[in-house]
């Protein structure tokens, strides 16, 4: 079954829903005592929020089903966040549709964006008649639709965004604002989410709930009442002068803008399922390939100029053949690679600038020298699980360093990477990062992870991918699609087997250091994790 395409489908479940005065969740009895009530005053803010399936651990919240690719093979983004927006009058039951969607979606990565978020910063006037319930909250006017649109146009291109969070009970923005990234879905809920023709227009999907104004009227009592430290007569003064006429005026006359129309809201589940048949169809559609493109490449072209080997000194030589020997031990592969990823870490910050310096040697003499970073203005990243064992070296060299993590993960049946956890550190568009992987064979992993710097406003030519080992297919993949990124390896190993392994290569790092056996660990080492192993 498919949606129905022309606009303004009503779309009804197989039951109906009676109301008595007396009974039910929503009788007016229950909030219409004879004394007036008063409710103690409680913190309540806008639900701006992501819900993916998750798994949380003492330190960690992995998602359980990944984010795949939202780039091509040239690292552009090629496909967009599918947005839907939910529109109805207020306490239409528009956040109950929205997670209802939610769970029968199940699906990464959605965003629940709600226009509570984006009401206007008040004037001390504003908020002394807000106080006294004559702020008209329900007026196009009282949203900051340009914060709005911009946050919704990042969203649906991949940004990373920072969303305000509101309090009703000052109604002021808080301190902190919550940053959101990696929405494969949104959706925007508000009253006023088709009142603005630039915002209308990113919508993919536009559902409007229809709710009977009686029932509308019972929630809204309970909700300011319970979660916002309304009083009764406030709520029913604040209804009646603002809340009812705008919904007349600016909300019920753009259902005929909306591609589905739902009545009785969240109780309505045979349109929630046409709407997720429908999201997933749309979705199916914009699924990406890029790990079988980078693999069936050729490259012919030389090594680009971003990329540094680490030089081949007998040392070097000396290491590598130690950890490449499929008979070397545990032990000593985990210590003669230390040692290798120190002389690489030591490597790639000689790639970081610096400034000239004069200092005053003990003797008191002047020494013309240079001062680079010490840490400060630099993160590293790690790709996990193989590329957090290079943090230490790193940490080692940087005191003042800032760690990021990402994991990323194959998909078994698609042989997609897919973006799993994202932990970086604030602000951190304003370092330098180090990107740390242990190995790249065809780059896909690798690509992902730089897009997600990209996406968090880190600048290209900022970013330093470095790796133990490198397949020149990789080498190839991420400097053609990111030409600014600088490549750093101690070793660039000249092809790839049928299951994307480094050939000669070094065998599976991450089994390798940390002593399992490929099949149990369920983590990411770039693109070498999750397939048959190779024999060692």
């Amino acid at each position: 079954m498919t949606l129905p395409a022309y606009t303004g489908a009503r779309i009804s479940g197989c039951w109906s829903m009676t109301t008595r005065s007396g009974s039910g969740e929503d009788s007016l009895d229950r909030l219409l005592p004879g004394s007036p009530i008063t409710a103690p005053r409680r913190k309540s803010t806008s639900q701006t929020k992501t819900e993916p399936p998750l798994l949380r651990t003492g330190t960690r919240t992995i998602y359980t089903a990944g984010r795949p690719p939202w780039y091509d093979e040239h690292g552009a983004q090629s496909k967009e966040a599918f947005v839907i927006g939910l529109c109805g009058g207020s306490a239409s039951g528009k956040t109950t549709v929205a997670n209802k969607i939610i769970e029968a979606l199940d699906v990464p990565w959605v965003v629940l964006l709600s226009m509570d978020s984006f009401y206007k910063v008040l004037t001390p006037e504003e908020q002394t008649l807000a106080t006294s319930n004559d702020y008209n909250f329900d007026h196009p006017g009282a949203f900051d639709f340009e914060l709005l649109v911009a946050t919704v146009k990042r969203l649906k291109q991949g940004k990373s965004v920072k969303i305000p969070v509101y309090d009703f009970t000052t109604h002021g923005r808080q301190k902190d604002w919550k940053t959101v990234y990696g929405a494969s879905v949104v959706i925007f809920e508000g009253i006023m989410s088709f009142a603005d023709k630039e915002l209308l227009e990113l919508l993919d999907m536009k559902i409007f709930v229809d709710t009977d104004s009686d029932i509308r009227l019972v929630r809204r009592l309970r909700r300011d009442i319970t979660e916002r430290g309304r009083d009764i007569e406030g709520v029913i003064k604040q209804y009646n002068k603002f809340v009812k006429p705008a919904f007349e005026q600016y909300i019920e006359p753009y259902i005929r803008l909306a591609d589905i129309v739902v009545p009785r809201g969240g109780g309505n589940m045979v349109a929630i399922d046409l709407i997720v048949q429908h999201v997933h169809k749309q979705m199916e559609e914009r699924e990406l390939s890029v790990r079988a493109v980078l693999a069936s490449a050729q490259q012919t072209q030389p090594l680009p100029q971003t990329l540094s080997v680490l030089e081949g000194t007998p040392q070097v030589k000396g290491l590598h053949t130690i950890i490449r020997n499929q008979e070397t031990s545990r032990d000593e592969f985990i210590f003669y690679s230390k040692r290798l990823m120190r002389l690489l870490i030591e490597h790639a910050l000689t790639f970081l600038p610096s400034q000239p310096c004069t200092v005053q040697t003990p003797q008191g003499q002047e020494y013309d020298g240079k001062r680079s970073f010490s840490g400060k203005g630099i993160t590293g990243v790690s790709i996990l699980r193989a590329g957090e064992t290079m943090e230490p070296a790193l940490r080692a060299v940087c005191k003042d360093v800032r760690i990021g993590k990402i994991l990323i993960q194959t998909n078994l049946d698609s042989g997609e990477p897919e973006l799993h956890y994202l932990r970086l550190p604030k602000d951190i568009s304003e370092d330098h990062v180090i990107l740390m992987d242990s190995t790249v064979s065809t780059g896909a992993a690798a690509m992902m992870a730089v897009r997600v710097l990209l996406d968090h406003e880190v600048q290209e030519e900022n970013i330093a991918l470095v790796s133990l080992l490198m397949a020149e297919l990789g080498v190839h993949s991420v400097a053609y699609a990111f030409p600014k990124v600088k490549i750093i390896t101690t070793a660039v190993d000249k092809s790839v087997d049928d299951f994307l392994q480094v050939i000669p290569g070094i065998g599976d790092f991450g089994d390798r250091y940390f002593g399992t056996d490929g099949g149990s660990s369920g983590w990411s080492d770039d693109e070498e994790q999750e397939r048959p192993k190779q024999q060692t």
